[in-house]
């Protein structure tokens, strides 16, 4: 059983725009957990609705997610499309349910969940308590933070990726100005004792490191799941 947690909405600090969570990184995750005959929950950190980042609906007018078909199925299934209204927050779910907690990502992670304390130390519990934990895209901003009951940052020592500098310049330059509050890979870089490597630009790619599994961006969220699946069946 994983609990799949996705970002709640809020307003980006720094381009004013609305921002969530990423289509892809939840329901290709979402797609390859089902076919593995798992079951998934949706969650947010605090409960309620749940808002797609706009360039990643399949049906925006810019086209840039056009080609993601498993998306459009999943936000125009009822049934599906009816699991990101009305979510359970983190507070109100038992660790002991699950073998597995996944992390989607988009713009939101990091302005919500950056910070999070709560969140984080919901996620060290479940890494502690030794279910396999994943984190895909900019998902991945809440390893900067996540400390153990030691102290100790859960990436220390970790092999670990995330969203790229590359993909940043890229993003930025797509939608002429600044999108993000900060790079994940500059910070990554400036931790001591933790290891963080990227691939070559928006291509899918996927690192486990013991229980902690990290998807690089939102072409990576298949890839994260099966290494997902692997790391259970083991």
């Amino acid at each position: 059983r994983v609990l799949m947690i996705a970002a709640n909405p809020t307003t980006s600090p720094v381009t004013g725009l609305p921002i969530g969570f990423w289509w892809a990184e939840l329901t290709h995750a979402y797609w390859l957990f089902s076919e593995a005959g798992y079951t998934i929950d949706i969650v947010s950190p605090h409960g309620g609705d749940l808002v797609p980042d706009i360039l990643s609906d399949p049906e925006h007018p810019s086209g840039y997610s056009a080609g993601d078909l498993i998306s459009l199925g999943f936000k125009n299934s009822p049934t599906h499309a009816a699991q990101l209204k009305g979510t359970r927050s983190i507070t109100d779910i038992s660790l002991d349910d699950y073998d597995s907690v996944f992390v989607a990502g988009g713009a939101s992670p990091m302005v919500t969940m950056v910070d999070d304390g709560e969140l984080h130390a919901f996620l060290a519990r479940a890494y502690e308590s030794g279910k396999i934990l994943a984190v895909v895209c900019h998902g991945t901003c809440v390893l900067l933070k996540t400390r153990l009951s030691n102290g100790d940052l859960l990436v220390k020592g970790k092999t670990w990726t995330g969203f790229a500098n590359s993909e940043e310049q890229y993003a930025d330059n797509f939608v002429g100005k600044k999108i993000q509050p900060f790079w994940i890979e500059d910070e990554a870089k400036r931790i001591a004792d933790t290891n963080f490597i990227v691939n070559a630009m928006f291509k899918p790619f996927a690192v486990r490191d013991g229980k902690l599994i990290t998807g690089q961006q939102q072409y990576s969220g298949a890839v994260t799941a099966q290494l997902v699946v692997e790391a259970l069946g083991q």
